[in-house]
């Protein structure tokens, strides 16, 4: 999965790359959105949706529609307010089990950036090193070869 998630990130990245950064390193980033492929790595506790979190109050994890974005207030999303929600509105997502889709594009891109000389990329610092994985250390802080 973090294969693909990668892949992904990378293949936005080259389409947008005005708005969207696979690049691990805040100093790369600049102003773009990091899409998050590590959110992908073993152990990791991504919340799932209608997960209640771990909070006062008890917000819970809730699928919107792209036209809620906006507006969102994400606390107002509670045990108390959800069901009644779901009711009301159904699950936006629902649509989505009906047409599911497959790795394997993804996967794909994977081998081609991997064939074309990319190595992985960077995981997060709790992780042991992987193999195939670029150096961990800030660009800025990187050795310069000896010239």
């Amino acid at each position: 999965m973090r294969a693909a998630a990668v892949a992904l990130a990378r293949e936005l990245e080259r389409r947008r790359p005005d708005l969207l950064t696979a690049a691990w390193w805040k100093e790369e980033r600049g102003n773009r959105v990091f899409v998050d492929y590590n959110q992908n790595a073993p152990h990791k506790t991504v919340f799932g949706p209608w997960a209640v979190r771990a909070r006062v109050g008890g917000q819970v994890s809730t699928p919107l529609g792209w036209d809620e974005v906006p507006t969102v207030v994400p606390d107002e999303f509670t045990l108390a307010t959800v069901p009644g929600r779901l009711v009301a509105l159904g699950d936006p997502w629902a649509a989505m089990h009906a047409a599911p889709q497959s790795l394997e594009p993804l996967l794909e891109w994977s081998a081609r950036d991997l064939a074309a000389g990319l190595q992985d990329a960077p995981w997060p610092p709790v992780y042991p090193k992987q193999p195939n994985e670029p150096l961990r250390v800030a660009p800025s802080r990187a050795r310069k070869p000896d010239r």
